[in-house]
Protein backbone atom coordinates (compact mmCIF):
# COMPACT_ATOMS: atom_id res chain seq x y z
CA UNK A 1 0.00 0.00 0.00
CA UNK A 2 1.46 3.56 -0.90
CA UNK A 3 1.68 6.02 1.99
CA UNK A 4 -0.44 8.34 3.03
CA UNK A 5 -0.99 11.24 5.36
CA UNK A 6 -2.23 10.24 8.97
CA UNK A 7 -6.06 11.59 10.07
CA UNK A 8 -3.90 14.10 11.71
CA UNK A 9 -2.24 15.18 8.51
CA UNK A 10 -4.89 15.13 6.28
CA UNK A 11 -7.32 17.78 5.59
CA UNK A 12 -10.76 17.72 7.71
CA UNK A 13 -12.09 21.05 7.37
CA UNK A 14 -12.15 23.52 4.02
CA UNK A 15 -8.93 23.55 3.09
CA UNK A 16 -6.60 22.61 0.25
CA UNK A 17 -3.38 23.14 -1.18
CA UNK A 18 -3.45 26.49 -2.95
CA UNK A 19 -5.46 29.48 -2.93
CA UNK A 20 -8.77 30.33 -3.16
CA UNK A 21 -9.51 30.94 -6.21
CA UNK A 22 -6.63 30.08 -8.15
CA UNK A 23 -6.93 27.92 -11.17
CA UNK A 24 -6.05 24.31 -10.13
CA UNK A 25 -6.52 25.08 -6.40
CA UNK A 26 -9.09 22.95 -5.76
CA UNK A 27 -13.00 22.34 -4.80
CA UNK A 28 -14.35 25.94 -3.07
CA UNK A 29 -16.73 25.63 0.32
CA UNK A 30 -19.76 26.78 -1.67
CA UNK A 31 -22.41 24.94 -0.34
CA UNK A 32 -24.53 26.64 2.21
CA UNK A 33 -26.30 24.76 5.31
CA UNK A 34 -29.88 24.70 4.02
CA UNK A 35 -28.21 23.26 0.31
CA UNK A 36 -26.80 20.52 2.53
CA UNK A 37 -29.85 19.86 4.66
CA UNK A 38 -32.09 19.62 1.45
CA UNK A 39 -29.64 17.80 -0.47
CA UNK A 40 -29.52 15.15 2.18
CA UNK A 41 -33.42 15.20 2.59
CA UNK A 42 -34.26 14.79 -1.09
CA UNK A 43 -31.31 12.83 -2.08
CA UNK A 44 -33.27 9.90 -0.51
CA UNK A 45 -36.52 10.37 -2.86
CA UNK A 46 -35.66 9.51 -6.22
CA UNK A 47 -38.31 9.15 -9.39
CA UNK A 48 -38.25 5.08 -8.64
CA UNK A 49 -40.22 5.90 -5.61
CA UNK A 50 -42.95 7.71 -7.60
CA UNK A 51 -42.63 4.98 -10.67
CA UNK A 52 -41.92 1.72 -9.30
CA UNK A 53 -43.46 1.53 -6.19
CA UNK A 54 -46.55 0.04 -7.58
CA UNK A 55 -44.68 -3.21 -8.98
CA UNK A 56 -43.47 -3.68 -5.22
CA UNK A 57 -47.21 -3.83 -4.12
CA UNK A 58 -48.54 -5.68 -7.43
CA UNK A 59 -45.78 -8.33 -6.01
CA UNK A 60 -45.77 -7.98 -2.18
CA UNK A 61 -49.50 -6.46 -1.81
CA UNK A 62 -49.32 -4.71 1.51
CA UNK A 63 -45.95 -6.63 2.91
CA UNK A 64 -44.11 -4.30 0.15
CA UNK A 65 -43.82 -1.95 3.39
CA UNK A 66 -41.57 -4.50 5.26
CA UNK A 67 -39.23 -4.83 1.56
CA UNK A 68 -39.53 -1.38 1.83
CA UNK A 69 -38.66 -1.59 6.02
CA UNK A 70 -35.35 -4.06 5.03
CA UNK A 71 -33.50 -2.37 2.83
CA UNK A 72 -34.45 1.29 4.51
CA UNK A 73 -32.93 -0.49 7.69
CA UNK A 74 -29.92 -2.09 5.42
CA UNK A 75 -29.51 1.93 4.20
CA UNK A 76 -29.49 2.94 7.61
CA UNK A 77 -26.84 0.70 8.68
CA UNK A 78 -24.87 1.29 5.63
CA UNK A 79 -24.94 5.10 6.13
CA UNK A 80 -24.12 5.50 9.48
CA UNK A 81 -20.84 3.08 8.68
CA UNK A 82 -20.22 5.94 5.92
CA UNK A 83 -20.89 8.91 8.04
CA UNK A 84 -18.41 7.40 10.79
CA UNK A 85 -15.96 7.39 7.80
CA UNK A 86 -16.83 10.82 6.26
CA UNK A 87 -16.86 12.54 9.76
CA UNK A 88 -13.74 11.72 10.71
CA UNK A 89 -12.07 12.71 6.99
CA UNK A 90 -14.56 14.27 4.84
CA UNK A 91 -13.72 14.32 1.02
CA UNK A 92 -15.25 14.93 -2.11
CA UNK A 93 -14.47 10.69 -2.87
CA UNK A 94 -16.51 9.83 0.22
CA UNK A 95 -16.47 6.33 0.20
CA UNK A 96 -13.78 5.51 -2.89
CA UNK A 97 -11.40 7.32 -0.90
CA UNK A 98 -12.30 5.61 2.14
CA UNK A 99 -11.80 2.31 0.25
CA UNK A 100 -8.51 3.44 -1.45
CA UNK A 101 -6.55 3.90 2.76
CA UNK A 102 -8.99 1.31 4.21
CA UNK A 103 -8.51 -1.68 1.58
CA UNK A 104 -5.85 -0.30 -0.86
CA UNK A 105 -5.67 1.58 -3.93
CA UNK A 106 -7.35 -1.34 -6.02
CA UNK A 107 -10.43 -1.01 -4.09
CA UNK A 108 -10.84 2.94 -4.37
CA UNK A 109 -10.09 2.63 -7.72
CA UNK A 110 -12.58 0.00 -8.62
CA UNK A 111 -15.42 1.06 -6.58
CA UNK A 112 -14.43 4.82 -7.40
CA UNK A 113 -14.76 3.89 -11.36
CA UNK A 114 -17.77 1.72 -11.01
CA UNK A 115 -20.27 4.21 -9.17
CA UNK A 116 -19.19 6.73 -12.09
CA UNK A 117 -19.86 4.41 -14.57
CA UNK A 118 -23.50 3.91 -12.37
CA UNK A 119 -24.38 7.70 -12.42
CA UNK A 120 -23.54 8.41 -16.30
CA UNK A 121 -25.69 5.38 -17.15
CA UNK A 122 -28.29 6.97 -14.87
CA UNK A 123 -27.71 10.49 -16.92
CA UNK A 124 -29.03 9.23 -19.66
CA UNK A 125 -32.26 7.05 -18.21
CA UNK A 126 -33.05 10.43 -16.55
CA UNK A 127 -32.70 12.38 -19.11
CA UNK A 128 -35.04 10.25 -21.17
CA UNK A 129 -37.56 9.90 -18.59
CA UNK A 130 -38.04 14.01 -18.15
CA UNK A 131 -37.89 14.31 -22.19
CA UNK A 132 -40.94 12.11 -22.30
CA UNK A 133 -42.65 13.87 -20.07
CA UNK A 134 -41.60 17.21 -21.04
CA UNK A 135 -42.70 16.30 -24.60
CA UNK A 136 -46.23 14.54 -23.92
CA UNK A 137 -47.11 18.30 -22.50
CA UNK A 138 -44.98 19.94 -25.57
CA UNK A 139 -45.23 17.85 -28.67
CA UNK A 140 -43.09 20.49 -30.58
CA UNK A 141 -40.06 19.57 -29.43
CA UNK A 142 -38.99 16.13 -30.18
CA UNK A 143 -37.77 13.85 -27.19
CA UNK A 144 -34.54 13.52 -28.28
CA UNK A 145 -34.59 17.48 -28.16
CA UNK A 146 -35.76 17.92 -24.59
CA UNK A 147 -33.51 15.14 -23.64
CA UNK A 148 -30.47 17.31 -25.24
CA UNK A 149 -31.89 20.39 -23.42
CA UNK A 150 -32.38 19.36 -19.78
CA UNK A 151 -28.59 18.04 -20.51
CA UNK A 152 -27.19 21.18 -21.54
CA UNK A 153 -28.77 23.32 -19.02
CA UNK A 154 -28.08 21.17 -16.09
CA UNK A 155 -24.23 20.58 -17.60
CA UNK A 156 -24.41 24.57 -17.56
CA UNK A 157 -25.79 24.79 -14.15
CA UNK A 158 -22.64 22.67 -12.86
CA UNK A 159 -20.47 24.35 -14.75
CA UNK A 160 -21.04 27.42 -13.23
CA UNK A 161 -20.07 26.85 -9.37
CA UNK A 162 -20.93 24.18 -6.88
CA UNK A 163 -23.26 27.11 -5.34
CA UNK A 164 -25.34 26.85 -8.51
CA UNK A 165 -25.76 22.84 -8.10
CA UNK A 166 -26.86 23.40 -4.48
CA UNK A 167 -29.39 26.03 -5.46
CA UNK A 168 -31.07 24.01 -8.52
CA UNK A 169 -30.62 20.97 -5.94
CA UNK A 170 -32.51 23.17 -2.98
CA UNK A 171 -35.50 23.91 -4.82
CA UNK A 172 -35.97 20.21 -6.64
CA UNK A 173 -35.76 18.66 -3.68
CA UNK A 174 -38.08 21.41 -1.62
CA UNK A 175 -40.78 20.64 -4.25
CA UNK A 176 -40.30 16.46 -4.03
CA UNK A 177 -40.40 16.90 0.11
CA UNK A 178 -43.24 19.25 0.18
CA UNK A 179 -45.56 16.94 -2.46
CA UNK A 180 -45.05 13.85 -0.44
CA UNK A 181 -45.73 15.73 2.38
CA UNK A 182 -48.77 16.96 1.75
CA UNK A 183 -49.66 13.64 -0.12
CA UNK A 184 -49.26 11.43 2.90
CA UNK A 185 -51.15 14.72 5.76
CA UNK A 186 -54.17 14.51 2.93
CA UNK A 187 -54.09 11.02 2.21
CA UNK A 188 -53.97 9.86 6.52
CA UNK A 189 -56.20 12.15 6.87
CA UNK A 190 -58.64 10.49 4.06
CA UNK A 191 -58.22 7.60 5.55
CA UNK A 192 -59.31 8.25 9.36
CA UNK A 193 -62.00 9.99 7.22
CA UNK A 194 -61.01 13.33 8.75
CA UNK A 195 -60.60 15.35 5.53
CA UNK A 196 -63.41 17.85 4.60
CA UNK A 197 -64.71 17.73 0.88
CA UNK A 198 -62.99 14.29 0.61
CA UNK A 199 -64.57 10.89 0.23
CA UNK A 200 -63.01 7.56 -0.54
CA UNK A 201 -65.12 4.26 -0.30
CA UNK A 202 -62.07 2.38 -0.31
CA UNK A 203 -59.76 4.31 2.20
CA UNK A 204 -59.47 2.19 4.89
CA UNK A 205 -56.77 1.20 7.90
CA UNK A 206 -58.67 -2.51 6.76
CA UNK A 207 -57.04 -2.86 3.17
CA UNK A 208 -53.89 -4.00 5.19
CA UNK A 209 -55.11 -7.22 5.76
CA UNK A 210 -58.12 -7.60 3.28
CA UNK A 211 -57.84 -9.28 -0.01
CA UNK A 212 -55.50 -11.86 1.13
CA UNK A 213 -54.07 -10.85 4.30
CA UNK A 214 -50.93 -8.98 4.81
CA UNK A 215 -49.02 -11.17 2.67
CA UNK A 216 -50.97 -12.05 -0.12
CA UNK A 217 -48.68 -13.63 -2.15
CA UNK A 218 -46.61 -15.31 0.90
CA UNK A 219 -43.33 -14.34 2.65
CA UNK A 220 -41.38 -14.99 -0.45
CA UNK A 221 -42.58 -12.16 -1.78
CA UNK A 222 -41.14 -10.04 1.24
CA UNK A 223 -37.70 -10.57 -0.79
CA UNK A 224 -38.91 -10.52 -4.38
CA UNK A 225 -40.11 -7.05 -3.29
CA UNK A 226 -36.70 -6.32 -2.06
CA UNK A 227 -35.04 -6.74 -5.33
CA UNK A 228 -37.75 -4.00 -6.82
CA UNK A 229 -37.34 -0.89 -4.12
CA UNK A 230 -33.71 -1.61 -3.14
CA UNK A 231 -32.22 0.29 -6.18
CA UNK A 232 -34.54 3.33 -5.48
CA UNK A 233 -32.37 3.93 -2.10
CA UNK A 234 -29.20 5.20 -4.49
CA UNK A 235 -28.50 8.63 -3.89
CA UNK A 236 -28.79 8.12 0.23
CA UNK A 237 -24.73 8.56 0.09
CA UNK A 238 -24.30 12.15 -2.37
CA UNK A 239 -24.49 13.89 0.80
CA UNK A 240 -21.69 12.90 2.18
CA UNK A 241 -19.56 13.73 -1.13
CA UNK A 242 -21.21 17.51 -1.21
CA UNK A 243 -20.16 17.87 2.44
CA UNK A 244 -16.32 18.05 1.48
CA UNK A 245 -17.85 21.26 -0.33
CA UNK A 246 -19.45 23.16 2.55
CA UNK A 247 -17.75 24.95 5.30
CA UNK A 248 -18.26 22.93 8.02
CA UNK A 249 -18.24 19.45 6.68
CA UNK A 250 -17.67 17.36 9.52
CA UNK A 251 -21.31 19.13 10.92
CA UNK A 252 -22.53 18.77 7.62
CA UNK A 253 -21.86 14.57 7.87
CA UNK A 254 -22.80 14.52 11.16
CA UNK A 255 -26.44 16.14 10.83
CA UNK A 256 -27.14 13.69 7.11
CA UNK A 257 -25.96 10.88 9.00
CA UNK A 258 -28.54 11.11 12.04
CA UNK A 259 -31.19 12.19 10.10
CA UNK A 260 -31.39 9.69 7.72
CA UNK A 261 -33.71 7.36 9.70
CA UNK A 262 -36.75 9.41 10.18
CA UNK A 263 -36.15 10.60 6.35
CA UNK A 264 -36.52 6.65 5.17
CA UNK A 265 -39.43 6.39 7.57
CA UNK A 266 -41.35 9.35 6.59
CA UNK A 267 -40.63 9.16 2.92
CA UNK A 268 -40.47 5.81 1.87
CA UNK A 269 -42.43 3.85 4.50
CA UNK A 270 -44.95 7.23 5.31
CA UNK A 271 -45.91 7.56 1.74
CA UNK A 272 -45.90 3.34 1.08
CA UNK A 273 -48.60 3.27 3.72
CA UNK A 274 -50.42 5.96 2.40
CA UNK A 275 -51.25 4.17 -1.00
CA UNK A 276 -51.73 0.66 0.67
CA UNK A 277 -54.36 2.34 3.14
CA UNK A 278 -56.21 4.34 0.79
CA UNK A 279 -56.48 1.57 -1.99
CA UNK A 280 -56.88 -2.39 -2.21
CA UNK A 281 -53.27 -3.33 -3.38
CA UNK A 282 -54.79 -5.48 -5.93
CA UNK A 283 -56.42 -2.65 -7.54
CA UNK A 284 -56.59 -2.01 -11.07
CA UNK A 285 -56.13 1.62 -10.47
CA UNK A 286 -52.79 0.89 -9.20
CA UNK A 287 -51.43 -1.61 -12.24
CA UNK A 288 -52.74 0.69 -14.46
CA UNK A 289 -52.17 4.24 -13.32
CA UNK A 290 -49.42 3.27 -10.97
CA UNK A 291 -49.59 3.98 -7.10
CA UNK A 292 -49.62 7.60 -6.38
CA UNK A 293 -51.57 8.92 -9.57
CA UNK A 294 -54.14 6.18 -8.21
CA UNK A 295 -54.29 7.07 -4.77
CA UNK A 296 -54.66 10.87 -5.74
CA UNK A 297 -57.32 10.04 -8.27
CA UNK A 298 -59.14 7.98 -5.75
CA UNK A 299 -59.24 11.37 -3.34
CA UNK A 300 -61.10 12.92 -6.15
CA UNK A 301 -58.06 15.30 -6.67
CA UNK A 302 -58.68 16.76 -10.15
CA UNK A 303 -55.76 16.34 -12.90
CA UNK A 304 -53.86 13.53 -10.63
CA UNK A 305 -52.02 12.61 -13.61
CA UNK A 306 -50.54 15.73 -14.59
CA UNK A 307 -49.70 16.87 -10.71
CA UNK A 308 -48.24 13.45 -10.73
CA UNK A 309 -45.92 13.93 -13.89
CA UNK A 310 -44.77 17.49 -12.67
CA UNK A 311 -43.46 15.21 -9.56
CA UNK A 312 -41.84 13.04 -11.38
CA UNK A 313 -40.03 15.26 -13.63
CA UNK A 314 -39.18 17.23 -10.78
CA UNK A 315 -37.47 13.62 -9.14
CA UNK A 316 -35.61 12.99 -12.89
CA UNK A 317 -34.35 16.40 -12.81
CA UNK A 318 -33.16 16.48 -9.27
CA UNK A 319 -31.79 12.98 -10.25
CA UNK A 320 -29.84 14.55 -13.23
CA UNK A 321 -28.59 17.38 -11.57
CA UNK A 322 -27.07 15.36 -8.29
CA UNK A 323 -25.65 12.49 -10.91
CA UNK A 324 -23.92 15.01 -12.89
CA UNK A 325 -22.70 16.60 -9.78
CA UNK A 326 -21.52 13.05 -8.00
CA UNK A 327 -20.15 11.73 -11.11
CA UNK A 328 -18.47 14.79 -11.93
CA UNK A 329 -16.85 14.75 -8.15
CA UNK A 330 -15.76 11.54 -7.99
CA UNK A 331 -13.73 11.66 -11.36
CA UNK A 332 -11.78 14.52 -9.81
CA UNK A 333 -11.57 12.52 -6.62
CA UNK A 334 -10.27 9.92 -8.52
CA UNK A 335 -7.73 12.35 -10.59
CA UNK A 336 -6.26 13.96 -7.72
CA UNK A 337 -5.17 9.75 -6.15
CA UNK A 338 -3.81 9.07 -9.04
CA UNK A 339 -6.47 6.95 -10.35
CA UNK A 340 -8.05 9.29 -13.16
CA UNK A 341 -6.13 11.68 -15.79
CA UNK A 342 -4.68 14.42 -14.21
CA UNK A 343 -6.83 16.63 -15.85
CA UNK A 344 -9.76 15.87 -13.56
CA UNK A 345 -8.22 16.63 -10.69
CA UNK A 346 -8.03 20.58 -12.23
CA UNK A 347 -10.41 23.15 -11.33
CA UNK A 348 -11.29 26.85 -12.40
CA UNK A 349 -10.94 29.87 -10.43
CA UNK A 350 -14.57 29.45 -8.84
CA UNK A 351 -13.29 25.50 -7.78
CA UNK A 352 -15.36 23.93 -10.71
CA UNK A 353 -13.60 20.90 -11.92
CA UNK A 354 -14.79 21.78 -15.44
CA UNK A 355 -12.90 18.80 -17.17
CA UNK A 356 -14.75 16.09 -14.94
CA UNK A 357 -17.84 17.50 -15.52
CA UNK A 358 -17.84 17.97 -19.41
CA UNK A 359 -16.56 14.14 -19.57
CA UNK A 360 -19.06 12.66 -17.39
CA UNK A 361 -21.83 14.26 -19.27
CA UNK A 362 -19.98 13.52 -22.45
CA UNK A 363 -20.11 9.73 -21.68
CA UNK A 364 -23.99 10.77 -20.36
CA UNK A 365 -24.98 11.84 -24.00
CA UNK A 366 -23.38 9.00 -25.66
CA UNK A 367 -25.45 6.37 -23.18
CA UNK A 368 -28.73 8.79 -24.72
CA UNK A 369 -27.64 8.22 -27.67
CA UNK A 370 -27.46 4.30 -27.38
CA UNK A 371 -31.16 4.93 -25.44
CA UNK A 372 -32.27 5.87 -28.84
CA UNK A 373 -30.84 3.98 -30.90
CA UNK A 374 -30.13 0.80 -29.35
CA UNK A 375 -32.56 0.30 -26.73
CA UNK A 376 -32.87 -3.45 -27.08
CA UNK A 377 -29.54 -4.25 -27.04
CA UNK A 378 -26.58 -1.40 -26.12
CA UNK A 379 -28.15 0.41 -23.84
CA UNK A 380 -29.99 -2.57 -22.41
CA UNK A 381 -26.39 -3.77 -21.41
CA UNK A 382 -24.92 -0.64 -20.08
CA UNK A 383 -28.08 -0.26 -18.03
CA UNK A 384 -27.82 -4.34 -16.44
CA UNK A 385 -23.74 -4.09 -15.78
CA UNK A 386 -24.52 -0.88 -13.66
CA UNK A 387 -27.29 -2.28 -12.20
CA UNK A 388 -25.75 -3.83 -9.16
CA UNK A 389 -23.20 -1.27 -8.14
CA UNK A 390 -25.19 0.34 -5.59
CA UNK A 391 -24.73 -3.17 -3.65
CA UNK A 392 -21.37 -2.92 -4.23
CA UNK A 393 -20.67 0.23 -3.09
CA UNK A 394 -22.89 -0.59 0.02
CA UNK A 395 -20.58 -3.53 0.42
CA UNK A 396 -17.29 -1.97 0.12
CA UNK A 397 -18.37 0.74 2.20
CA UNK A 398 -18.88 -2.05 5.34
CA UNK A 399 -15.59 -3.49 4.73
CA UNK A 400 -13.91 -0.31 4.78
CA UNK A 401 -15.31 0.74 7.63
CA UNK A 402 -14.09 -2.39 9.94
CA UNK A 403 -10.69 -1.32 8.48
CA UNK A 404 -11.50 2.63 9.25
CA UNK A 405 -13.06 2.41 12.64
CA UNK A 406 -9.12 1.01 13.78
CA UNK A 407 -7.24 3.40 11.56
CA UNK A 408 -9.00 6.18 13.31
CA UNK A 409 -9.02 5.24 16.92
CA UNK A 410 -5.30 4.85 16.17
CA UNK A 411 -4.08 8.31 14.51
CA UNK A 412 -6.93 10.46 15.59
CA UNK A 413 -9.16 8.92 18.12
CA UNK A 414 -11.15 12.79 18.83
CA UNK A 415 -12.28 12.65 15.64
CA UNK A 416 -14.85 9.26 15.99
CA UNK A 417 -17.23 11.89 16.48
CA UNK A 418 -20.02 9.06 14.88
CA UNK A 419 -20.06 5.62 15.83
CA UNK A 420 -21.80 2.63 14.11
CA UNK A 421 -23.91 0.74 16.41
CA UNK A 422 -22.74 -1.88 18.15
CA UNK A 423 -19.44 -2.00 15.94
CA UNK A 424 -18.40 -4.90 14.38
CA UNK A 425 -21.79 -7.17 14.73
CA UNK A 426 -24.08 -5.02 12.43
CA UNK A 427 -21.68 -4.43 10.09
CA UNK A 428 -21.20 -7.99 9.68
CA UNK A 429 -24.46 -8.49 9.76
CA UNK A 430 -25.19 -5.53 6.58
CA UNK A 431 -22.54 -7.27 4.67
CA UNK A 432 -24.00 -10.58 4.83
CA UNK A 433 -27.26 -8.84 4.42
CA UNK A 434 -25.82 -7.71 1.10
CA UNK A 435 -24.55 -10.64 -0.36
CA UNK A 436 -27.72 -12.49 0.38
CA UNK A 437 -29.47 -10.24 -1.67
CA UNK A 438 -26.82 -10.77 -4.16
CA UNK A 439 -27.22 -14.45 -3.86
CA UNK A 440 -30.75 -13.99 -4.37
CA UNK A 441 -30.84 -11.96 -7.51
CA UNK A 442 -28.87 -14.58 -9.09
CA UNK A 443 -32.03 -16.96 -8.73
CA UNK A 444 -34.31 -14.04 -10.44
CA UNK A 445 -35.08 -14.82 -13.68
CA UNK A 446 -38.41 -12.82 -13.77
CA UNK A 447 -36.65 -8.87 -13.04
CA UNK A 448 -33.81 -9.53 -14.86
CA UNK A 449 -32.25 -10.14 -11.17
CA UNK A 450 -29.54 -12.91 -12.64
CA UNK A 451 -28.30 -10.91 -15.66
CA UNK A 452 -27.81 -7.91 -14.17
CA UNK A 453 -25.54 -9.75 -11.22
CA UNK A 454 -23.48 -10.97 -13.81
CA UNK A 455 -23.22 -7.97 -16.01
CA UNK A 456 -22.06 -6.13 -13.02
CA UNK A 457 -19.81 -9.01 -11.71
CA UNK A 458 -18.53 -9.07 -15.36
CA UNK A 459 -17.80 -5.28 -15.65
CA UNK A 460 -16.52 -5.40 -12.05
CA UNK A 461 -13.87 -8.04 -12.65
CA UNK A 462 -12.71 -6.02 -15.58
CA UNK A 463 -12.33 -2.98 -13.53
CA UNK A 464 -10.73 -4.98 -10.50
CA UNK A 465 -8.02 -6.49 -13.51
CA UNK A 466 -6.73 -2.68 -14.52
CA UNK A 467 -6.99 -1.80 -10.89
CA UNK A 468 -4.71 -4.42 -9.95
CA UNK A 469 -2.63 -3.86 -13.23
CA UNK A 470 -2.28 -0.10 -12.21
CA UNK A 471 -1.44 -0.71 -8.83
CA UNK A 472 1.61 -3.40 -9.92
CA UNK A 473 3.09 -1.36 -12.67
CA UNK A 474 2.62 2.26 -11.20
CA UNK A 475 1.73 2.20 -7.73
CA UNK A 476 4.66 4.72 -7.05
CA UNK A 477 3.23 7.14 -8.61
CA UNK A 478 0.25 7.64 -5.96
CA UNK A 479 2.73 8.65 -2.99
CA UNK A 480 2.73 12.31 -4.73
CA UNK A 481 -1.23 13.06 -4.98
CA UNK A 482 -2.12 11.21 -1.73
CA UNK A 483 -1.16 14.10 0.47
CA UNK A 484 -3.20 16.31 -1.35
CA UNK A 485 -6.80 16.41 0.04
CA UNK A 486 -9.86 16.81 -2.00
CA UNK A 487 -12.05 18.77 0.36
CA UNK A 488 -12.64 22.24 -0.47
CA UNK A 489 -11.36 25.46 0.42
CA UNK A 490 -13.56 28.60 1.72
CA UNK A 491 -15.13 30.85 -0.75
CA UNK A 492 -13.24 33.71 -0.99
CA UNK A 493 -14.89 37.20 -0.65
CA UNK A 494 -12.39 38.48 -3.72
CA UNK A 495 -13.61 35.51 -5.86
CA UNK A 496 -16.13 36.71 -8.25
CA UNK A 497 -19.50 34.35 -8.60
Amino acid sequence: MTSQPSLKQAGHGPQSPGAPGDPGSGLQAGLKNRHLSMIAIGGVIGAGLFVGSSSGIATAGPGILLSYALVGTLVVLVMRMLGEMSAANPTSGSFSAHADRALGPWAGFSIGWLYWFFWVVVLAVEATAGAKILEGWIPAVPQWGWALIVMVVLTATNLVSVGSYGEFEFWFAGIKVVAIGAFIVIGGLAVFGVLPGVHSDQASLSNLTAHGGFLPNGPGAILTGVLLVVFSFMGSEIATLAAGESEDPQRAVTKSTNSIIWRIGVFYLGSILVVVTLLPWDSKAIAEKGSYVAALDSLGIPHAGQIMNFIVLTSVLSCLNSGLYTASRMAFSLGRRGDAPKGFARTTARGVPQTAILVSVAFGFVAVFFNYKFPDTVFLFLLNSSGAVALFVWLVICFSQLRMRKIIQAEAPEKLVVKMWLYPYLTYASAALIVFVLGYMLTDTEHDGRETVLLSLGVAAVVLVIAFAKQKLGGGHREAVEAAPDTAVPVSSDTRG
